[in-house]
């Protein structure tokens, strides 16, 4: 089988509706008929590459080019905008498209007739294998079951979806895990994957008391179901409070979008103690060389122990619980909408017992002023 090629074009596009983060990676898998590894790394070069290309001005022999490529511009320019215009004019499917290809054609080969179209010449020969319907099912019941027993690994897991009448192995579940980012609370091989490279840090919130605001903020990852995808769900909460300080969504699971949230959250405060697990996107230098600009120590949970970083994990099953599970969202827009619907619930409405029936933000704000 010949191996595909993609244009550049094709994958600054694509990689540019990933890091937009509307759609899931299913989703623009089914649209722009890529697997969906290959559009992670193609998000993941790109986020990479960004930087250098504004790292230096432009070079003398640039410079000389300059006033060549003025006059290329000026020339293809009008034809340019026509070709925009026909294209305006062209059906948006790439299936109604992949019909006006003639391959017979005596003068336009099929790679002219393709970009004149605005499609992908791999579209035209290729559909590739997409991630099936049943392994998003079973993601969705081992999602359910792993908010229920964070405990379970990945043999009980085989043996619930066996009796669920999923006669699945444990590989297949093991990889699954990987991909939604689940892994066990009990210590055993390899339960957690950090980066060989980053530096890990202490636990430093055994025997302490947690008595103010802004004193332990901490942060997770979440796997969120859709209909026909999944997204990625980052928080940073409030240990005293419970209060959300910022949340972000990503289809994939880079460190984007965990910097995103920890810049959110900085702007309205500071912690003492920031305490991650020994996920890849928080031991990252990215993230703690920001935290400790800060000045904010930096803990880690132990390997494999979930409960170390037990607040948050009591948020995502009430999340998942009262909003995600119930509503059962189509698609990333309707999920996205949903979330800030149910945090201004979570913070501003829902009443905590452990904060004598009073809400998050009342608490953090209280506590607040307090301490100015």
């Amino acid at each position: 089988m010949n191996r595909k090629s993609y244009s550049p074009d094709f994958k600054a596009r694509v990689a540019l509706e990933a890091l937009k983060g509307l759609k899931t990676l299913n989703e623009l898998a089914r649209e722009y008929e890529v697997h969906p590894t290959q559009l992670r790394k193609w998000k993941r070069q790109l986020q990479e590459e960004a930087p250098h290309l504004f790292a230096q001005g432009p070079s003398t022999d640039q410079q000389a080019d300059e006033a060549l490529k003025a006059q290329l511009y000026q020339q293809i320019g009008q034809l340019k905008v026509e070709l925009d215009w026909v294209k305006k004019k062209l059906p948006s499917s790439t299936e109604m498209k992949r019909r006006l290809v003639d391959p017979t054609h005596p003068s336009l080969s099929l790679r002219r007739q393709c970009s004149l179209l605005g499609l992908a010449r791999s579209s035209f020969y290729y559909t590739p294998a997409q991630a099936s319907e049943e392994d998003l099912v079973l993601m969705r019941l081992l999602d359910e079951e792993y908010t229920r027993h964070p405990f379970y690994g990945s043999r009980k897991m085989v043996t619930y979806l066996h009796d669920q009448g999923y006669p699945v192995n444990r590989k297949r579940v093991q990889r699954l895990m990987r991909q939604m980012g689940l892994a066990g609370v009990a210590p055993g091989p390899q339960t957690s994957r950090p980066q060989p490279a980053h530096k890990i840090y202490p636990y430093l919130l055994r025997g302490v008391t947690i008595d103010r605001c802004d004193h332990v903020w901490s942060t997770d990852i979440t796997y969120v179901r859709l209909r026909h995808g999944f997204m990625y769900l980052v928080a940073i909460l409030d240990w005293y409070s419970r209060y959300v300080l910022a949340w972000q969504l990503s289809n994939t699971l880079d460190t984007t979008f965990c910097l995103e949230a920890l810049d959110q959250a900085l702007v309205g405060g500071c912690p003492t103690i920031f305490n991650t697990d020994q996920g890849a996107q928080f031991t990252s230098e990215a993230f703690t060389n920001r935290l400790e600009k800060a000045h904010i120590a930096i803990s880690m949970d132990g390997r494999g122990r979930a409960l170390d970083n037990i607040f948050i994990e009591r948020l995502w099953r009430s999340l998942k619980y009262e909003d995600i599970y119930l509503k059962d969202y189509a698609t990333v827009p309707q999920l996205y909408e949903g979330l800030t619907d149910y945090f201004h619930f979570y913070n501003q409405e829902r009443p905590h017992q452990a904060l004598d029936y009073r809400v998050p933000q009342e608490v953090y704000h209280a506590g607040r002023i307090h301490l100015n």
